[in-house]
């Protein structure tokens, strides 16, 4: 099959996977388009809401259309590194056996990492940026497609471990979850206390979904568009020549190379899920929110005047 045909036939199965998701999870369109573009694009995401805000059963309804294994994990103060990558151990001949933990699944909804120490977090950048885990100098491959959704909750931060920075870098997406509207919230409530219950169809298999994560990556991009997405990322950067006078004011680190291949990256898909057969400026735009959003850092100035990172990035527009 073409590249033309590929993309037209991947507009199709998106529109499709969206209106399985929507029997579901009403509401959320921004939310849930930015996970599916992450997972086409071979990223993970990062959720920060407050709690009952259905972070898990969104991630749960997308590995099911999807029709990916999905594993949840809750993160807790005295989970082991050994708790999620699993251990070796004796079997009755005295043999060692390794016994698989739950990291190993195509989607992994990591549920509250900020709770567990850093010893725990660190055990989880293998696996998501090697797409193995190495447990007593073994190393083991995960099954592709491989994907972490790890959920943050923004409030309750007695008893937590902020993420580090390099950590933060991982994740191509950092999508804040909103409460519904009063429209959504009154279906909501209709749809979850009867017991009827929605079934959700798997539309794709995990080899579609490979093959679809390379399509993206053989979308051609122009010059212009990269060095557009180049330049936004060094505008973040309050040392650079080109920094604006909002990043100069209120931040105190910008964003690395990694932000710039994201951007690209996630504009592909973006342009892709529109029917596009490469991205424009508009869809570096349309994705930079939720790539640089966790890759700035404020500082105090920012923090005190009530400067947010969205009135930032929408300045380098």
């Amino acid at each position: 099959m073409s590249d033309v045909a590929a993309v037209k036939q991947f507009v199709e199965k998106y529109k499709t996977l969206k209106l399985e998701i929507a029997k579901v999870i009403i509401g959320q369109d921004q939310v849930v388009n930015q996970i599916l573009i992450s997972i086409f694009s071979g990223g993970h995401s990062l959720l920060i809401g407050v709690p009952g805000l259905a972070k898990t059963l969104m991630v749960n309804t997308i590995a099911q259309a999807l029709g990916l294994d999905f594993k949840r994990i809750q993160f807790t103060p005295d989970l082991m590194p050994s708790d999620i990558l699993g251990s070796e151990i004796l079997d009755e001949d005295r043999h060692f056996k390794f016994i698989k933990g739950p990291i190993f699944a195509n989607i992994i909804l990591a549920d509250e990492i900020n709770r567990t120490p850093p010893k725990t977090q660190a055990a989880l950048l293998e696996a998501m940026q090697e797409r193995s885990v190495t447990v007593a100098g073994h190393n083991y491959k995960l099954d592709l497609p491989y994907f972490v959704l790890a959920t943050q909750n923004p409030i309750e931060q007695e008893g937590t471990y902020p993420l580090p920075e390099a950590q933060l870098d991982r994740f191509m997406f950092a999508i804040n979850l909103e409460y519904p509207t009063y429209q959504e919230e009154v279906q909501v409530v209709k749809a979850t206390t009867t017991d009827s219950k929605s079934t959700v169809n798997a539309l794709f298999s995990a080899k579609e979904i490979v093959d679809f994560q390379q399509l993206i990556r053989r979308i051609p991009v122009t010059d212009n568009v990269i060095e557009y997405a180049v330049a936004m990322v060094g505008k973040t950067r309050p040392q650079s020549q080109s920094a604006v006078e909002l990043v100069k004011n209120y931040l105190d680190w910008g964003a690395g190379p990694r932000a710039s291949q994201n951007l690209i990256l996630a504009a592909k898909t973006h342009a892709v899920i529109k029917g596009k057969f490469s991205p424009d400026i508009e869809d570096v735009q349309a994705v930079a929110i939720g790539i640089l959003r966790h890759r700035i850092i404020k500082n105090y100035k920012a923090e005190a005047e009530g400067v947010s990172e969205e009135d930032i990035i929408k300045s380098l527009f």
